[in-house]
């Protein structure tokens, strides 16, 4: 068995204070119904950066982060049928669930009390090589890079199921608020159905590519939108913008948050906020199908990914440009 190199998280701490090391490991194995993965993408997600800083409760220690992971097959564990060795596959957020409980059974498996996340629960992709369970990986479209596929399986997926919650109606209005990786792929999906964009975001950055992709209007995150919205998304996990987005809202309209955390949310006012039937909707992880959905669309609406890519040893460099909002699009690691 050789060895590799990966980053992996200790001790939890401030991104400032580094927690993140970069080590050399043993070459991981695939076990029955896994595979083994030459990494050769792996993109930065904010929730990488809860897992760092311990927003999110440690579930492995030490544990090499990452979960938007492309890669080539190298090894398979027994029982493995659907793959080969060379085969370019995708590795996303959830890797496991039971089965068997009534979420499940019911078609909710990202509700799942028995759910296992990569780079949360097992080791991820800010490494050489890593390990996933064939059942839950992906084939993916043609006609995009590896650096390109790498936000699509997790910032893709989790913005096409918050666009899901979000009950956009044909040729509605959205609002998104704060537009980072997820939201300048699902400002696209949402643009290419029909809808009119309005993005809400601080950076000056992010709004000249939102205008770039076709929204409709940009401003800072706590100005009004020019028109009332149909649906709003908020992908900035900034508690404060909550009442902000609901007091957006038109009758009836949709507020989904994107984010696995979420700073406090101040008090609401039921009369401003809530009434007329306004909705607050949360998202949790994804279902396989939300992630066969996404690359679906991804195969046949090409899809602009905008990164900015990091080498592999650079992933604390990565986070901590990610923490002071100073990546435009995703963040991917390369070896």
């Amino acid at each position: 068995m050789g060895t590799m190199m990966a980053w992996e998280i200790t001790e939890p701490a401030p991104i400032v204070e580094r927690p993140l090391r970069w080590v050399e490991r043993p070459t991981p194995v695939p076990g029955p119904g896994e595979l083994l993965i030459r990494v050769s993408a792996c993109a930065v997600c904010r929730t990488d950066l809860h897992v760092a800083e311990g927003d999110l409760d440690p579930h492995l220690q030490p544990i090499v982060p990452g979960h938007e992971i492309v890669g080539y097959v190298t090894g398979t564990g027994a029982g493995v049928a659907d793959y080969a060795v060379g085969d370019r596959v995708g590795v996303a957020w959830l890797r496991y669930t039971c089965g068997r409980c009534r979420f499940c059974r019911r078609g909710d498996e990202n509700l799942c009390p028995y759910s296992q996340y990569t780079g949360w629960d097992a080791d991820g992709g800010y490494a050489e090589y890593t390990v996933a369970p064939a059942a839950y990986t992906y084939r993916l479209p043609d006609g995009y890079t590896d650096a390109e596929l790498a936000p699509l399986l997790c910032a893709g997926i989790i913005g096409y199921r918050a666009l899901s919650r979000a009950n956009l109606p044909p040729e509605g209005r959205l609002g998104i608020y704060g537009f980072g990786a997820s939201a300048h792929l699902t400002a696209q999906i949402a643009i290419a159905s029909g809808a009119r964009v309005h993005v809400l975001t601080r950076s000056e950055a992010a709004q000249r590519l939102a205008l770039e992709l076709g929204a409709t209007s940009v401003g800072d995150a706590y100005d009004s939108p020019p028109e009332p919205l149909d649906s709003a998304i908020l992908f900035a996990p900034v508690g404060a913008l909550v009442p902000v987005a609901l007091a957006a809202l038109d009758r009836g309209g949709t507020l989904a948050i994107a984010g696995i955390h979420l700073t406090d949310i101040p008090a609401l006012s039921y009369q401003r906020h809530l009434f007329q039937e306004r909705n607050l909707r949360s998202v949790t992880a994804n279902t396989r199908a939300d992630g066969h959905a996404l690359l679906d669309i991804a195969a046949h609406h090409r899809l602009q990914v905008t990164t900015t890519r990091y080498p592999l040893n650079a992933a604390d460099t990565a986070l901590t440009d990610l923490a002071a909002d100073q990546v435009n699009g995703a963040a991917v690691l390369t070896p």
